[in-house]
């Protein structure tokens, strides 16, 4: 059996290089300590923000100067912790600027606090007096909205002091599941030993043709999942009390107004979203599920059958060389400057694709203003991989463009826009593929890779996200929230949308384990937003050419200086009725109409 790569062992060419953010580890550990001195320079600004609009600009300026450094320091520290989590040096780093950022937050929130007792009308005149001001209105406007759920400086400045305290429960599971899950080898159907983890099993086994490849990784992972679920049941108890506590104390209605307010997203955008969603893509994916089954020759479809290939026999390979030249090729269409970021960091090692041992699961990208993306993934030579690639290097795209043209306090969007430049790639991959074959084989293959998107988008992270309203409902009746209780949800929200089409085991109400996203607020339903957003996008993309990528790199160029509404609606996208998202939808059942035509008629030419 091939063994997993030790961090060390890996080569230079398939890591990320971080001497970009720092030349040396001990440059990092000098600039950790700089920072938690050169804070004490704002003690000067208490008491005066409200005084003369000068001071509030200088203290704005200085602020955001620092912040570009503490950024950097963090990012350094996370990306190391995230190839791998086992290392204690790196796990001593990530507690030593944890300590740090919550110390500098707590001697920072008086800015906040501040400026919020500041009367609106004052902030107008300032903005007047000192036009230099006005670059951070929007930072400002957005701070205004939130005075009548702000606290008293003294509470604030407490809270900021116990942010390592409220962001345990992420740290405690991203830790255990990097360090401490350990997953039992598999064997597939020649009866080869293979190895096994959680990111093997996420980017390789749940996608194999090898029906015993396929099983017994997930009950590998189930196994391993089960030994951990009452452990990780009271974490996150720990993150949502946290949550529902913050929203009473902070006088929210509930704990989904506190959590989209940040968002600016009414909760009618949200419900839609979660609800058209689940009402109407429901028959579409069953239909799916069941030609899935019926193609695999599979007496019962279970859940970790969902993402096998439709066509066992025909499963094109590529390398990561080509995936990356296929990527540059598909997004040809969105001009030479988006194309130039593409190549920088594929060629610039702005991406870590290895598989070692410790290494964070799934994929992400980090942006630290003034640098440039950081991308992580595990490449496993999967066409799905390019996807994810083409997804990531969508968001690293964004922010690129974003950060060159804003400043830092307005570079970052609600985040139920973040999704959208992502998986916009994603189409734009798949539209490329299809017009450059007449192979009615690949155009099936191709479809079910779309589908694969729309899987993960509108119904992985959907149904996470339908959990996540069930849990927060269940909590703030004071339903205690057990491994039971947790998984018992998790499989009613799956028995929902599935139907008889899908045998849920009990495995599958453990999948609640195996996300971080509970751990980031409202995070998992935006994923849907973002490619409703990138479904019509791409598709007047593709009928418009130039003209509606150039408008494309406009919004992402905007940052964070519009509300999600007005910078999608720049975009020519209206999501404030449920239009979009039934667009969509029905987009995918046009592409479950072709997979279903193409077999039936295959099956009459035989």
């Amino acid at each position: 059996m091939v063994k997993r790569q030790k961090r060390s062992e890996v080569p230079e060419k398939l890591i990320w290089d971080l001497t970009d953010l720092f030349s040396t580890h001990t440059d990092w550990e000098n600039e950790l300590q700089a920072i938690q001195q050169d804070v004490e320079q704002f003690s000067s600004y208490k008491g005066e923000l409200g005084k003369e609009a000068s001071t509030l600009h200088q203290c704005m300026e200085a602020y955001e100067t620092f912040q570009k450094r503490v950024i950097r320091v963090a990012t350094y520290a996370n990306l190391r912790n995230s190839t791998d989590g086992t290392d204690p040096t790196r796990q001593q780093d990530s507690a030593k600027v944890a300590q740090a950022l919550a110390k500098i937050q707590a001697q920072l929130s008086f800015i906040q606090s501040e400026i919020l007792e500041i009367p609106t009308e004052t902030i107008g005149e300032f903005v007047k007096q000192h036009p230099a001001l006005a670059t951070y209105r929007k930072m400002l406007a957005d701070l205004i909205e939130k005075k009548p759920y702000t606290l008293s400086p003294q509470i604030e400045e407490l809270l900021a002091a116990l942010s390592e305290v409220h962001n345990a429960p992420y740290m405690i599971y991203q830790r255990s599941k990097s360090s401490d899950m350990v997953f039992a080898s598999i064997s597939d159907e020649q009866g080869n030993e293979l190895p096994m983890s959680a990111a093997l099993y996420e980017d390789r086994y749940e996608l194999t043709a090898d029906n015993t490849a396929r099983r017994n990784a997930y009950h590998s992972f189930v196994q391993t999942l089960q030994q951990y679920q009452h452990t990780y049941a009271a974490i996150y108890a720990t993150e949502v009390t946290k949550q529902v506590v913050m929203a009473q104390q902070r006088h929210y209605d509930n704990v989904t107004d506190m959590l989209l307010h940040p968002q600016q997203v009414t909760t009618d955008m949200y419900h839609n979203q979660l609800d058209v969603i689940q009402t109407e893509l429901a028959p579409h994916m069953q239909r799916f599920a069941r030609l899935k089954q019926e193609q695999l020759g599979l007496d019962e479809l279970y859940m970790c059958d969902l993402k096998a290939p439709l066509d066992p026999s025909f499963n094109p390979v590529t390398t990561y060389e080509e995936a990356t030249a296929t990527i540059m090729e598909a997004l040809g269409v969105m001009g030479e400057d988006y194309q130039q970021v593409m190549k920088q960091a594929i060629e610039n090692r702005w991406i870590d694709l290895a598989d070692n041992v410790g290494k964070a699961t799934g994929a992400f990208c980090s942006s630290p203003y003034g640098v440039h993306p950081y991308i992580l993934i595990t490449w496993t030579d999967t066409m799905r991989g390019a996807f994810v690639l083409a997804h990531e290097l969508g968001h690293a795209g964004h922010f690129y463009f974003a950060g060159k043209a804003q400043t830092l306090f307005n570079t970052r969007p609600s985040t139920y826009f973040i999704e959208a430049p992502s998986t916009l790639n994603e189409l734009l991959l798949a539209y490329h593929l299809l017009a450059k074959t007449d192979d009615e084989r690949m155009k099936r293959w191709i479809i079910t890779q779309l589908l694969g998107t729309y899987y993960h988008n509108f119904v992985t992270h959907l149904l996470e996200a339908e959990f996540q309203r069930r849990v927060y409902t269940l909590a703030e009746s004071g339903t205690p929230l057990t491994a039971k209780v947790l998984s018992e949800q998790k499989i009613e929200a799956l028995a929902n949308f599935w139907g008889d089409t899908v045998t849920i085991d009990e495995g599958a109400g453990l999948t609640w384990m195996r996300q971080p996203h509970y751990y980031m607020g409202l995070y998992p339903y935006t994923y849907s937003a973002g490619l409703t957003v990138s479904t019509a996008v791409a598709q007047t993309i593709q009928k418009e050419g130039a003209p509606a990528a150039k408008r494309w790199i406009e919004v992402l160029e905007s940052g964070g200086t519009l509300k999600p509404l007005d910078l999608i609606q720049k975009a020519g996208v209206d999501m404030s009725t449920p239009d979009a998202i039934k667009q969509a939808v029905a987009f995918v059942g046009s592409l479950v109409d072709q997979l279903e035509t193409s077999y039936r008629e295959e099956k009459q030419e035989r």
